[in-house]
């Protein structure tokens, strides 16, 4: 089969496998309910999953005002480590994609500061479940098609935290004006 073909046919399939992760809302709810009460919380991602770190931490800081930065996990060595400890969660983008030996690895040196870590990572993958407290998984896909698997539990995850806060979702404070009105 010829690249093109194969790409056609893995984006087909794309909706089963978001809804397979739409089912694990109430799963991603528990998780949320052990972080809700933290204050701050980074998001690391590398390559094409760096974006969607930044926009698991925008979309978390809209809705449930909790400080929240995006990072390339590459990059935690020039400075963001040193906040890194109990009292600052982590959420690591570590699926099986090219880059994935090098996330593993500056997830490992999170844990080593005794950083709290939640992975979202590729179904089946037990190394995830040995560094993190909590993973969410999503199923494999190619590379290029991540974002389209790997923004929905980031995005579940922000809207049970500010929801457990008691935050209006669908009025965010200081962005109703922008995102409800042209």
């Amino acid at each position: 089969m010829v690249k093109g073909q194969q790409i056609i046919e893995e984006i087909k399939q794309i909706p089963t496998k978001m809804q397979k992760i739409l089912k694990q809302s109430e799963q991603i709810k528990k998780i949320a309910e052990k972080y809700q009460n933290y204050e701050h919380m980074f998001f690391l991602g590398r390559g094409i999953n760096y974006p969607l770190a930044m926009e698991g931490a925008l979309k978390l800081k809209e809705i449930s005002y909790i400080h929240a930065e995006g990072y390339p996990a590459g990059e935690m060595k020039h400075g963001p480590i040193a906040l890194i400890d109990e009292k600052c969660p982590v959420f690591g983008i570590m699926t099986k994609d090219s880059l994935y030996d090098k996330t593993r690895s500056n997830i490992e040196e999170i844990r080593a500061r005794h950083g709290r870590v939640i992975l979202l990572a590729t179904d089946g993958d037990e190394e995830a479940q040995r560094l993190a407290e909590d993973v969410i998984f999503v199923p494999s896909t190619m590379e290029m098609l991540e974002p389209f698997l790997n923004v929905l539990p980031l995005q579940l995850f922000a809207y049970h935290m500010a929801v457990l806060r008691g935050k209006d979702v669908d009025r965010p404070r200081n962005l109703a004006k922008s995102v409800t009105v042209e």
